[in-house]
């Protein structure tokens, strides 16, 4: 027999392997980086220009160093975590949402001199999305992890700035747009947990109401009362003599 604690055990688990899958596959990368010493860099996004469109798809798989991996990689797990655990019915569509359109608008927006790598664009959109959908839905569940993510990413505000050398400020603010585009798009897929209990005494047809003068007093005439009370009279008469 299945208790609630090996279910929901069970859902912890399902809903960490997506993120830790993920974070193996771009450990996986960087290292293979550092031990062949090849600079994937190439595969950034280079906005405005067709062979710099492969970066939409490999550009969050890249990192400069191990500074700049560990920076995502916490966040990556923490928020892409709660999305699988909190938001089953859209977690999936919302991080592959999140991944393809982020580097879309970062390939049609940014500056177009640099190669854009990283997967901060799609930290920035996971933090957005968590944070609207707070706003969006108003659930107690929603607004409770939107104060959550608010808390432990608030000084991530920095970083949609402009100007910052070495930083590709645009994928974190196109990420950011791109989430609350996501929050609102999913905000009607209501998760099972989510949705109020229905009482018994909703669901109950209500009593009919005794009332002091009949229901349709006040829409006939005075004519026809009279005309529909000789019709009662004159059948309980002819009820009354029938032999």
């Amino acid at each position: 027999m299945t208790t609630d604690t090996q279910i929901q055990k069970e859902r912890l688990m399902s809903s960490i392997r997506p993120p830790l899958q993920f974070l193996f596959l771009i450990w996986g990368i960087h290292l293979f980086q550092v031990i062949t010493t090849i600079d994937f860099g190439f595969l950034g996004i280079l906005p405005q220009r067709i062979d710099g469109l492969k970066g939409i798809f490999f550009a969050p798989l890249i990192h400069a160093d191990f500074a700049h991996l560990i920076s995502n990689s916490i966040p990556l797990f923490v928020l892409t975590g709660i999305i699988f655990f909190f938001y089953r019915k859209v977690a999936f569509s919302t991080f592959f949402m999140v991944y393809i359109l982020t580097g879309l608008t970062v390939w049609a927006f940014a500056r177009g001199s640099v190669f854009h790598i990283g997967a901060s664009g799609v930290v920035y959109g996971l933090v957005s999305f968590v944070f609207w959908t707070g706003i969006f839905r108003r659930s107690i569940k929603a607004i409770i992890l939107a104060l959550i993510v608010t808390f432990l990413y608030s000084g991530m505000f920095f970083g949609i700035l402009p100007n910052q050398e070495g930083i590709s400020w645009e994928s974190h603010l196109l990420g950011a747009v791109v989430g609350i585009f996501a929050a609102y798009f999913f905000k009607d897929k209501i998760e099972e947990d989510d949705r109020p209990p229905v009482y018994s005494w909703e669901t109950e047809p209500e009593p009919d109401a005794k009332h002091f003068l009949p229901k349709d007093a006040f829409e006939k005439t005075k004519t026809q009362r009279i005309e529909e009370a000789r019709l009662r009279e004159q059948n309980w008469w002819n009820s009354d003599n029938t032999f």
